[in-house]
């Protein structure tokens, strides 16, 4: 007996073009210009010379276009060296805020407790109140609190990047537990059962059955947070004394002059301090979609 596979030749109805889609897409298109502008014109800048744009101005045609600015900025703000300073920072402070996250998060959606909604406010606290109002207590907490020198050449958790991710941390593992104990609770508890009846422990159950259904939750918290701690400026200026251990951020910093700021120098700068931010988003935007869109379709 042979099958036969019948294709639908009917043809494909088009949704009709109604006033509401218009809108949608002109507004959408508008959005999408206002967002660009500021990025394309950052670009635009960072070619151009700066004795072209004193002499004609910014709102003109440019006579001179040029990477000069990018080759100076690449040497005059150490980017090198900062960027590498901004990973040693920033990846294991995701590693660990995700981790971290993803087991308190785990033991709130999983387990019955009469303290899961507790944990998950006290977890939660530290987004809720603003930064610049402990930096007195957080500055003085780090003067005292000592590292071995193998951690911190100063014997401190201050001027070190321990310190760094450490705060990073502890102000960003609230948001990723509440994101993460969320999707969690979506996840048919019949899995866990079943795993517990053949003897798994709640170990195996974590990192063997609910840690890889995790991944498009945490391939977007990934994402979100690189982009949040590679471009943090606040805590690397106030927990931060030695210039050459801290992040990028500061290189931007570094070619600003008292008297005089060359604004083509600074746009260059800011489009090879973003590269790796867009990089990383190129490389999951897949998974960044998937993750932001789960939930939101029923099968």
């Amino acid at each position: 007996m042979t099958s036969v596979t019948v294709e639908d030749t009917r043809p494909i109805r088009k949704r009709p073009l109604s006033i509401s889609r218009v809108v949608l897409h002109a507004f959408l298109i508008v959005t999408a210009l206002l967002w660009l502008a500021p990025v394309a014109w950052a670009v635009f800048t960072s070619f151009r010379p700066y004795a072209d744009t004193a002499k004609h101005g910014y709102v003109s045609i440019p006579r001179t276009l040029s990477i000069s600015n990018y080759r100076n900025a690449w040497n005059q703000g150490d980017i090198p060296l900062h960027f590498w300073n901004s990973m040693i920072i920033t990846i294991p402070a995701i590693v660990l805020i995700l981790l971290f996250a993803a087991s308190v998060a785990y033991v709130v959606s999983r387990f019955s407790f009469w303290f899961n909604v507790p944990l998950l406010i006290f977890f939660m606290a530290a987004n809720l109140l603003p930064q610049q109002v402990i930096i007195t207590p957080v500055y003085q907490m780090y003067l005292r609190i000592h590292l071995p020198t193998w951690l911190s050449s100063n014997g401190l958790m201050y001027d070190s990047f321990v310190g760094l991710i450490a705060i990073n941390v502890a102000f960003q593992t609230g948001f990723c537990t509440f994101v993460l104990s969320n999707y969690m609770k979506t996840l048919p508890k019949s899995l866990t059962e079943a795993a517990r009846v053949d003897g798994a422990s709640v170990t195996r159950q974590f990192f063997g059955i609910i840690l890889p259904l995790c991944k498009p939750a945490f391939a977007a918290l990934a994402v979100l947070e690189f982009t949040w701690i590679y471009n943090d400026f606040f805590w690397a200026v106030v927990l931060m004394s030695s210039g050459d251990k801290r992040p990028i951020t500061t290189s931007l910093a570094n070619l600003s002059g008292q008297y005089f700021t060359d604004n083509n120098l600074i746009a260059a700068a800011a489009v090879l301090v973003a590269l790796p931010t867009i990089m990383v988003f190129a490389l999951l935007q897949r998974q960044f979609i998937s993750g932001l869109t789960l939930g939101s379709t029923k099968e």
